[in-house]
């Protein structure tokens, strides 16, 4: 799902009217979207993405007085500005009061009637025909209201609100104790490109946008401000979004994945999916490597061999007995050696692989180093690398190879493979991952809430699973097995194979915060909810 800021959708929209779509009507059908969305937002039920139900119902008794109730149960406070947005939201009041008659309703404009213009006012007086009404202020009995529609500001808003909308911004978010609160398009008062607008904004608990989703929508820190978040379509073509461009940032959704619930062939046997080998491990630590293996199994890989220090061959097979080892000279201090992978013996563990892994405990050392640059010198296998693979390289001007290249670094990782700081990394994530990914030609998967992965084109998909469970040991050595055995089964389609693994590995997270809580979920629970991450996906 495509992602876009306030500028791409206005000329959008300008196109879609350029070529005979009236502008009324898609304001028409941008608010008959809002009403179909009250009637199922906060249900769990639709096309929506965005705020996650708590883990075991937590909180649930201090939302029980937001219940979705039948519209015509609902009271209903409409706070309608003098632009577009207060269009969007004038049709939705002319929609409640002609198809579901409300127990209450009432439209509040934030501006003097005679500023609304072109199709607001038109809708303005289509509401008042059909016998609405408008008040310009609020009333002590519109603080028993359930349901609060936002059309103020929307997507048109630069720098802080300002009066006398900002006043209306604090009214609603002050009072109305019993509401449920949805935005059209974006909370107002917010900066839809996902930038702070440096003011007050509503707070509400869900958001019903238009043909694509803004970026305030799916990235930190203002997407869990914008709650539940439903998309609608108005009437643009697709291909109009297909054509723009300055289009780069995009939103990772199950339909993407379906690819994944694809049925094996009867007939196949387990060197049709792969054969991964994960490079890393030390002495002091086995068990990162061991669980890149494991993940790369419960992934879907058919074959997976873990290539170790010969001290720690044993404690691999502890992990799981249907991984493979292969013993790697070591240095006194317990590490690969610089010359573990040469001659006869590195030949035939490279032999047939078909997605090389390393990373995950491997250490940084002088020959940890050497092994790794001449690794990636050598024949172009795809190649994920985590953990001190990335500290290695962030140690090298130049790096070697030409081929598939995944990098997967948390933030401070990031910053060290780009010689910045990680708050320069934290204030521009997109842009840095691009900037990466474009520069080294390698797909970047910086993780992090709402986990960015950016491609060597330009493109930034944007994850919208994950769980702060995950924030434990050994998570990012799972996600490199993973992401190595979706590379080792689907190795036309690497760019969804890395996205089905990042959503696949956050899904993972999420049911099993549900099942341990969030502080008790270890890296190796993750694995046992695959299962049902997959048939998620498939179920979509």
């Amino acid at each position: 799902m495509k992602v876009l800021t306030a500028a791409q959708i206005r000329r959008i929209d300008q196109q879609t009217i350029d070529a005979g779509f009236p502008g009324l009507l898609l304001m028409e059908n941008a608010g008959q979207r809002v009403v179909e969305a009250l009637e199922t937002l906060g249900k769990g039920a639709g096309p929506s993405f965005g705020r996650k139900r708590n883990p075991r119902g937590a909180g649930r008794a201090a939302r029980s007085h937001r219940r979705v109730r039948p519209l015509h149960e609902e009271r209903i406070v409409i706070f309608c500005g003098k632009g577009n947005n207060g269009g969007d939201g004038l049709v939705v009041a002319r929609h409640l009061l002609t198809r579901y008659k409300p127990a209450s309703l009432r439209v509040v404009l934030t501006a003097p009637r005679e500023e609304l213009t072109g199709d607001a006012a038109a809708n303005l007086r289509m509401f008042e025909a059909h016998g609405g009404r408008v008040e310009t202020g609020t009333s002590p009995d519109m603080q028993a209201a359930t349901l609060l529609v936002d059309a103020m500001l929307g997507t048109g808003l630069e720098g802080p609100a300002r009066e006398p909308v900002l006043s209306f911004i604090r009214e609603w978010n002050d009072g109305f104790p019993l509401a449920r609160r949805i935005a059209v398009d974006v909370p107002s008062g917010l900066g839809s490109d996902g930038l702070s607008a440096g003011g007050e904004f509503c707070r509400v608990d869900g958001c019903v946008t238009f043909t694509a989703p803004r970026p305030c929508h799916v990235l930190p820190p203002f997407c869990d401000a914008c709650g539940e978040v439903t998309v609608g379509q108005i009437g643009t073509p697709e291909s109009y979004l297909e054509e723009d461009p300055e289009f780069h940032l995009s939103l990772v959704t199950p339909e993407r994945l379906r690819f994944l619930a694809r049925p094996r062939d009867k007939d196949s046997h387990k060197g049709d999916y792969g054969h991964v080998l994960v490079l890393g491990g030390c002495r002091a630590k086995p068990g990162a490597a061991g669980m890149a293996g494991l993940a790369a199994l419960r992934a879907g890989a058919g074959l997976a061999t873990v290539a170790t220090v010969s001290s720690a061959t044993e404690s691999i097979l502890g992990v799981a007995p249907e991984l493979m080892t292969a013993a790697l000279a070591e240095t006194a201090e317990g590490f690969i050696e610089a010359t573990a992978l040469d001659g006869p013996l590195g030949d035939e563990l490279l032999r047939g692989k078909t997605v090389l892994a390393a990373g995950p405990g491997l250490g940084v050392t002088a020959d940890t180093r050497a092994m790794l640059l001449s690794l990636m010198d050598g024949p172009p296998t795809p190649l994920v690398l985590d953990a001190d693979a990335l500290n290695i390289l962030a140690l090298e001007s130049d790096w070697p190879g030409d081929g598939l290249l995944v990098l997967t670094p948390h933030p401070g990782e990031m910053a060290r493979l780009m010689g910045i700081s990680t708050a320069e990394v934290q204030d521009n994530r997109v842009g840095k991952a691009r900037e990466l990914a474009i520069a080294r030609n390698a797909m970047v998967v910086l993780k992090g809430r709402r986990t960015l992965i950016a491609f060597p084109d330009g493109e930034v998909w944007v994850n919208p699973t994950g769980s702060p469970a995950m924030a434990t040991a050994g998570s990012g050595d799972v996600l490199t097995g993973t992401i190595a055995a979706m590379l080792a089964q689907h190795p036309s389609r690497p760019k969804l194979a890395v996205a089905a693994s990042v959503y696949l590995h956050g899904l993972a997270g999420e049911l099993g915060a549900e099942e341990f809580g969030e502080a008790s979920l270890m890296a190796t629970d993750l694995l046992r909810f695959y299962p049902q991450a997959f048939a998620r996906c498939a179920a979509r």
